[in-house]
């Protein structure tokens, strides 16, 4: 499979950008997981891809492939020139996010108030297509606060596809900017899937992915049969098996052992300590791969109380595997 028809494959199974999660040192751990999965940065700002720190901003294991930069932003000649960075530094899509409440994005006019916008948003859409030759597309919510006209929402889909956005990943809840945390956001506001089953049928030529709620196989599976994609977010981060479970499901590979895939990832830990990493700063990102397993517990704890000390190294993540062998002995 060439790397063309690993990116449209991978468009089945996503994990969603998450800001503080989904940095280079998770994508390289779900990547072990689900190798066929796409991935997606945290998202950052176009300015901070521009002027800030671009090796520690997009930093990216080779592994990751196929792996989108999420940006955000609103200035489209801004967003073209941190789109071309982007493409340059070897990311396979460029993600625009038009989903994001937090108080930062409003303070800056990005993020979900561009669903307000549908003709600026088609104006970046297609000023950074024009930029870069890797696809561009848009992430978004179903509307604003109390937004209920799926017109409204058909209107911002079609002005973004009108631009050069192939594909639209729909985050199938309102994104409430006042009253509502950015934790509630992902919670509160009900989930409406219908209304993307139903831009799927209304424009099929366009690529859609659903997200949000998705935590279970047979969920997935159920919006597969309606939408071209599903990603998941949190779901994968607290219970990173439940992504290799629907990695091995879709594409057909085996699904293995828990120890067996932390053990794969022991290269890349130690190629990361060598570089000068701290442990704790990856295996933050390790925590889950044991929920609801004998000794997930105890495994959490010691990564969590041992890898901040300084010198820790692979033996650490032994003992804590080594934990679960006993917790799953004695159970048995």
């Amino acid at each position: 499979m060439n790397a063309a028809e690993r990116y449209d494959a991978s468009l089945r199974l996503s994990v969603a950008p998450m800001m503080d999660w989904t940095d280079a040192h998770c994508r390289a751990f779900h990547r072990l997981l689900a190798p066929h999965a796409r991935l997606y940065t945290e998202m950052v700002h176009a300015n901070a891809v521009i002027h800030g720190d671009r090796a520690k901003l997009l930093a990216m294991d080779p592994s990751e492939h196929p792996v989108a930069l999420q940006l955000g932003g609103s200035e489209p000649e801004l967003l073209a020139q941190a789109a071309r960075i982007g493409a340059d530094s070897g990311f396979d899509e460029i993600n625009l996010n038009c989903g994001c409440p937090s108080e930062r994005v409003q303070s800056g006019s990005f993020g979900a108030c561009l669903m307000r916008e549908p003709a600026l948003v088609a104006d970046c859409v297609a000023t950074m297509a024009a930029a870069v030759s890797v696809p561009v597309t848009v992430k978004c919510r179903l509307g604003v606060d109390d937004d209920d006209d799926y017109e409204r929402f058909l209107g911002f889909v079609d002005a973004v596809a009108a631009a050069g956005c192939g594909m639209v990943v729909v985050h199938a809840r309102n994104a409430w900017l006042k009253g509502l945390s950015p934790k509630e956001n992902r919670e509160v506001p009900p989930l409406r899937y219908d209304w993307a089953h139903r831009l799927k049928r209304e424009r099929p030529s366009l690529q859609v992915v659903v997200n949000g709620g998705i935590a279970t196989q047979s969920a997935a599976q159920a919006q597969l049969a309606q939408v071209d994609g599903v990603m998941l977010g949190r779901a994968a981060y607290h219970d990173p098996w439940l992504l290799h479970e629907l990695d091995a499901a879709l594409y057909g590979g085996p699904c293995g052992e828990r120890a067996q895939k932390l053990r794969a990832f022991r290269p890349y830990v130690e190629a990361q300590l060598q570089a000068g990493v701290a442990l704790k700063h990856i295996t933050r990102h390790l925590l889950g791969l044991f929920h609801g397993q004998p000794g997930g517990r105890r495994f959490r704890q010691i990564l969590s109380e041992g890898a901040h000390r300084p010198g820790a190294g692979w033996e650490l993540l032994e003992q804590a595997l080594a934990a679960t062998t006993q917790a799953t002995a004695a159970a048995a």
